[in-house]
């Protein structure tokens, strides 16, 4: 079972195997929502299913979501529902892909976990790393599948809200790591959200360091040095990782666990969720400038 990352050349490994398998592909553009979908068109890893995030991995209009900020999370209802449709069964193994890195993949993979579903694992490096190990590739719409009988599971991972947050604000118990943009985070700039800054006491580390310059997760002995530099001592378990609305926290989440730190927290609501919420504090002076 693969549950952190998987090569591309033991993805290729596993579709020879026979073993039941559903890759899931989560390309998309924040800026162009309709742009993932028509890139998965026209070239995708054979067999793989489209998965789109505002239409799968989030819930803007339900009364059921399960978290605020500008991408809520569905129920764990609704999403297994839509697990379903596309195709998942509990026990096979799902692996996660995108052309963008691992922000909205590494979103389905905390989801699978939330649902239960522990054999989901990031294709390290994406669609450029299946095409540089010489991967075929298909194109036309996702392949019609059959709907499963998809079932939750407790979840495998912890999750919390603004309230939570607030509870421990100062204690030990907590350590927020955002992983924002550096001048995101200092407050200078916040082109999505009505307020700029940060959470008080929390630390920055933006998401886009774990990534080697091949679109890679870094090893995970240098991630783990980077992460303890960061944490300068804090305790791993104490982590919540926050971003702007729960997406690009993941591949903060992801590197700790690849780096044996442990399968730390989310807020999955994020700074538009605690920059919305009348009467959380909020910072922009603890970081000084590069």
């Amino acid at each position: 079972m693969y549950s952190t990352l998987i090569s591309a050349t033991a993805l290729q490994q596993l579709m020879t195997s026979g073993q039941p398998l559903l890759v899931l592909d989560c390309s998309f553009d924040l800026t162009n929502p309709g742009a993932g979908r028509q890139q998965f068109e026209a070239q995708h890893i054979p067999g793989a299913v489209y998965v789109h995030l505002d239409e799968h991995l989030s819930d803007k209009t339900g009364a059921d979501r399960a978290s605020g900020g500008r991408h809520p999370l569905p129920s764990r209802e609704t999403f297994a529902a839509r697990l379903q449709a596309l195709g998942l069964s509990n026990g096979q193994q799902a692996v996660v892909m995108e052309r963008q890195g691992a922000n909205h993949c590494g979103r389905l993979w905390w989801m699978l976990k939330w649902c239960g579903h522990e054999a989901v694992a990031v294709l390290d490096g994406g669609l450029a790393a299946w095409q540089a190990a010489g991967g075929t590739l298909a194109s036309g719409p996702s392949s019609a599948v059959a709907s499963s009988s998809f079932e939750l599971k407790p979840s495998l991972v912890t999750m919390f809200g603004a309230k939570d947050i607030v509870r421990r604000l100062g204690h030990p118990d907590l350590t927020v790591i955002d992983a924002r943009a550096a001048a995101r985070f200092r407050g200078e700039v916040e082109p999505l959200d009505p307020v700029a800054g940060h959470i008080p006491g929390a630390l920055n580390r933006p998401f886009a360091d774990n990534m080697a310059p091949d679109g890679r997760f870094k090893p995970a002995a240098e991630l783990r040095a980077d992460f303890e530099r960061v944490l300068a001592g804090r305790d791993p378990a104490t982590v919540v990782h926050q971003c702007g609305s729960g997406v690009s926290a993941i591949p903060n989440l992801l590197a700790m666990e690849i780096a044996g730190l442990g399968r730390t927290a989310l807020f999955p609501g994020s700074w538009s969720e605690w920059c919305n919420t009348p009467g959380l504090p909020c910072a922009k002076d603890q970081v000084p400038a590069a």
